[in-house]
């Protein structure tokens, strides 16, 4: 019988999803064992053959681990908020939820006919109003506790409210604003109720603040740093620009010390732990606090080497600082204001990568050096960040490197406390990390103790602290857009005001246009439906506001964060309408034991759900400060890009040949347009992009060749692969096992379609090994072949190594097909191997074996030493040294046993022609040399 793939697949695709083969219990004799996939974001384009990859290995570790009897939760959803659906509404017209139904439907398609076995009844979509309750839910956590540095926890607010009523504030340690003014019991009492309620918003974990924000005018919202590349939106390549807004934002620097420390606890790659380890940004230094000649403002600066105080010839403020404007001289006014506007087109990741230009402008304002009381011109300059800090730097030219490049450019006086060594760049290089020394007050000591003096002399004037510094800053929790969670928030005077628990959840209202409003509200501004009734507890008309009992509500949405910041979490009770899980589900599933997803979400996602995690276990509802113990990152499939050659100067279109010496640029053509040869078919892709209709295409004997890079799969790189073809042609199994050939799971490889053959080819080797199966006994050779797979096999996948299974399934039915197997003890078990990458044709043989239940259930080969132990050793015979022949014999044979066979066989006696050797050397287990 042929080996009939499709029939196979689409067999056993749909009987898994009518037994629901792989649903797991929330309660188990068996251990569990949780395997999770980052869920994708459900776009039109559907899914290529790069996207699979890591659910491939997760599945292949999922369907192992069931083998092994564990209980196993894989379960699967969609991250279905987000600006793609909500973009193709302002084009279209069409309501974001319509379209995310329909590519939601497309990736189930696609995800279901690749066999994976998730436990599709705990599906979750972060659009979906009873999932987003539950973020709604935490999210009014978040806004009623706050974090005790004491306690090193988040608690109640009302606890703190109870301390204001009890002592004020006066001996509360929080994570908090920095601007809290001091108030004693009484105070407290007598301030107004909104008053009150501002004063909380500075310690809440969520609040409301003005932020320097990232806003890209063209997507009309903020955009978080890892969201810009290269000064523009990662998606559509807007520009970006920093501007001040008032936004939700979440306290997730009262984590930062333990989002460290936990790194330590958990299972993850090395350069992702340094990903974050560098982004949160702990430094240990001073709080330096320069005064300002003439005026009542003061400037507090962080830096790591306070030892180099006396070095600081001028000051640079980040152009947003918020001094900027009230200290800035009339004269330098127009200069000032000129350059902030500048530097708001700018991202904060350009400006700190950017080492190499150097721009700035005085403010005419000077401060006064804390020690020697000399003044010191201050600055603006964009290498200096107001969100990282304090948003100002005490530039010590002798010390730091930027601050060394921009004094000379502008021709500020560099102190020369180098004993008269002339500050060169050479000179520099050698004494940068030489401590500043002042030869009354730090001579003679080490940077240690010098850092220790000069930390306990600010303090004694009052100037300035010890402190350890964080790079990481609040995260923003505000979008402007439509297509995203709506806060639970109505405003009472201005202030924010959570909707109860139990109203849950406030849904997404309808509304006629997806762009800001005409006043520049937020889209939630065009829904005319969208107040809230508290008497009522609903959502009423607009036109009851009455600031009595009707009140407005939030007009910006979570961003596209939040949904997957606990999205883990809920799987273990996905349909618990009454709690967020509860806590006999968190209690048997604990965590995640396996997380397979892209590194690019090392410092949003990941960094986001460990606070979040951490903020539920204070709490008490999570019952593990991390939620996943172990964290791989699959490396990418790339595809192989192709190119035309459009002639920058003329409207021709030059083959890859005829390039020399032309002014042309690249321009990405569909790789379905091209050939095996690399010719592209130019009258179908003048049809495709009609803009070339009449352009010229200059060939090349006759044809016009491409250009091929290797580069990130991609639908805007016309690389992408369909696996909807590679199933058709040959099979989800292939597939499967291909991706997996391609080389190890972290690293990134390049897809070649051509090569899937030779894996499909092993299937059908595989299956032809099962057309005639019987009861006979299997032989030593057919065992030990079995028995060294079974050991590689459970090997490979225990340390994710599945690429070399696939070479190790191929070795073993080459070498049982040799030895003619035909015994079910060997090629039962053999099924049982192949079942996790090859799921469907593992099915169907089990079941041809006589089986009536799934192959997921069978238990997973037990290795056996004894199948590999070698019974007999291949000698080579020589004759004075060299090898002639070799002969079979048995371990157990004795030094003077082995002379004896071999003196007596047939190939000595020919060799030796009737002499007599002078002697035979045995050295048993490796060689019989015979000397004549």
């Amino acid at each position: 019988m042929d080996y009939n793939f499709r029939e196979i697949e689409a067999k056993w695709q749909k009987y898994w999803a009518t037994n629901q083969t792989f649903r797991a219990l929330n309660q188990s004799d068996k251990p569990k064992f949780y395997v999770l996939d980052m869920f994708p974001y459900p776009s039109g384009a559907g899914l290529h053959v790069g996207h699979p990859l890591g659910y491939i290995a997760s599945d292949i570790y999922a369907r192992y681990k069931r083998h092994k009897g564990f209980n196993v939760l894989h379960p699967m959803g969609y991250d279905s908020f987000g600006l793609p659906a909500e973009q193709y509404a302002i084009q279209t017209g069409q309501h974001p939820a319509i379209t995310t139904e329909a590519n939601i439907k497309r990736y189930r398609e696609q995800l279901d006919q690749l066999g994976f076995s998730f436990d599709w009844s705990r599906e979750v979509r972060t659009s979906d109003p009873g999932y987003y309750k539950w973020t709604q839910w935490v999210f009014i956590q978040l806004f009623n506790s706050w974090y005790n540095k004491v306690t090193d926890k988040a608690e109640p607010i009302s606890d703190l409210i109870s301390s204001f009523e009890r002592s004020g504030n006066k001996q509360i340690e929080a994570a908090c604003d920095e601007d809290i003014l001091e108030f004693s019991a009484s105070d407290w009492e007598q301030f107004s109720h909104k008053t009150k309620q501002e004063i909380l918003l500075k310690y809440r974990l969520t609040y409301l603040a003005d932020t320097e924000v990232n806003w890209c005018p063209a997507l009309g919202t903020v955009l978080a740093n890892d969201e810009i590349v290269n000064g523009v939106s990662e998606r559509g390549g807007h520009p970006v620009i920093r501007k001040k807004m008032t936004q939700w934002s979440m306290r997730i620097t009262a984590y930062a010390q333990r989002l460290l420390d936990g790194l330590d606890t958990i299972d993850w790659p090395q350069p992702l732990k340094d990903s974050q380890t560098n982004w949160i940004g702990r430094s240990e230094g001073a709080l330096v606090e320069f005064g300002i000649h003439d005026s009542e403002y003061k400037i507090p600066v962080f830096t790591t080497r306070p030892d180099t105080i006396f070095g600081a010839s001028f000051m640079t403020l980040a152009p947003e600082h918020e001094l900027v404007r009230k200290i800035t001289t009339t004269e330098q006014k127009e200069t000032i204001d000129a350059y902030v506007e500048a530097t708001a087109k700018r991202s904060e990741r350009d400006r700190m990568a950017d080492v190499k230009t150097i721009s700035g402008a005085f403010t005419g304002a000077y401060a006064e050096h804390p020690f020697t009381k000399e003044p010191i011109p201050i600055w603006i300059g964009d290498y200096v960040l107001a969100g990282y800090g304090t948003g100002a730097v005490m530039a010590v030219p002798c010390g730091d490197q930027r601050d060394y490049d921009f004094a000379k450019h502008f021709g500020i006086p560099i102190p020369n406390i180098f004993d008269g060594v002339d500050i060169s760049e050479e000179a520099f290089a050698d004494k940068a990390n030489t401590v500043i020394a002042n030869s009354d007050f730090l001579n003679g000591l080490s940077f240690k103790e010098a850092t220790s003096k000069v930390i306990g002399e600010l303090e004694k004037i009052g100037q300035g602290e010890g402190k350890i510094n964080y790079r990481l800053r609040d995260a923003v929790f505000s979008r402007q857009r439509y297509w995203g969670e709506p806060f639970p928030v109505y405003y009472v005077e201005g202030m924010p005001q959570m909707i109860a628990d139990e109203h849950l959840p406030l849904e997404l209202p309808e509304v006629e246009k997806y762009l800001p409003t005409e006043t520049g509200e937020p889209p939630l501004g065009n829904a005319t439906t969208w107040a809230w009734d508290v008497e009522k507890c609903l959502v009423v008309d607009n036109q009851k506001i009455d600031h009595k009992t009707v009140f407005p509500l939030e007009l910006n949405t979570m961003p596209g964060w939040a949904g997957s910041s606990q999205y883990f979490n809920r799987y273990m009770d996905s349909t618990n309408a009454e709690a967020i899980y509860s806590k006999e589900a968190i209690g048997y599933w604990q965590d995640v034991d396996l997380y397979i997803g892209g590194s690019e979400h090392a410092t949003g996602h990941l960094l986001y759900s460990r606070f979040w995690q951490k903020f539920l276990f204070d709490k008490g509802i999570a019952p593990k400060e991390e939620f996943a113990k172990k964290l791989i990152n699959q490396g990418m499939i790339t595809g192989t890009s192709a190119f035309v050659y459009k002639d920058m100067d003329s409207n021709r279109v030059y083959s890859k040949g005829l390039l020399e010496g032309r002014n042309i640029i690249p321009i990405h053509a569909d790789v379905s347009l091209v050939n095996s040869s690399d010719e592209l078919d130019v009258e179908a892709f003048k049809q495709w992009l009609p803009e070339y209709k009449e352009a010229e295409f200059v060939l090349e004997d006759g044809r016009y060749i491409v250009g091929r890079e290797i580069e990130k799969m991609s639908k805007s790189k016309y690389n992408v692969v369909n696996p909807d073809l590679i199933c058709e042609e040959y099979g989800a199994d292939s597939l499967r096992l291909y991706e997996m050939f391609l080389g190890p799971l972290e690293q990134s490889k390049p897809w070649n379609t051509a090569g899937i053959s030779g894996v499909h080819s092993f299937l059908k080797k595989l299956w032809k090994l099962y057309t005639s199966v019987d009861d006979s006994e299997a032989s030593a050779e057919n065992l030990k072949t079995l028995h060294k797979t079974i050991k590689k096999v459970e090997e490979d996948i225990e340390n994710f190594s599945f690429n070399t299974s696939v070479s190790t399934f191929m070795i073993c039915v080459n070498e049982l097909t040799a030895q003619k197997c035909h015994s079910r003890r060997i090629l039962e078990p053999l099924a049982i191997l192949v079942s996790p990458y090859a799921p469907h044709i593992a099915e169907e043989l089990w079941e041809k074996l006589g089986h009536s239940q799934s192959i997921s259930e069978a238990v997973f080969p037990k290795f056996e030493e004894k199948h590999l132990v070698e019974n007999s050793k291949e000698y080579p015979i020589s004759f004075n040294g060299k090898m002639r022949f070799k002969l079979e014999l048995p371990l157990d044979l004795a030094k003077d046993e082995i002379e004896a066979v071999v003196m007596a066989h047939e190939k000595t006696r020919a060799q030796l022609d009737g002499r007599t050797p002078k002697k035979v050397i045995v050295v048993p287990g490796k060689i019989v040399n015979i000397v004549g």
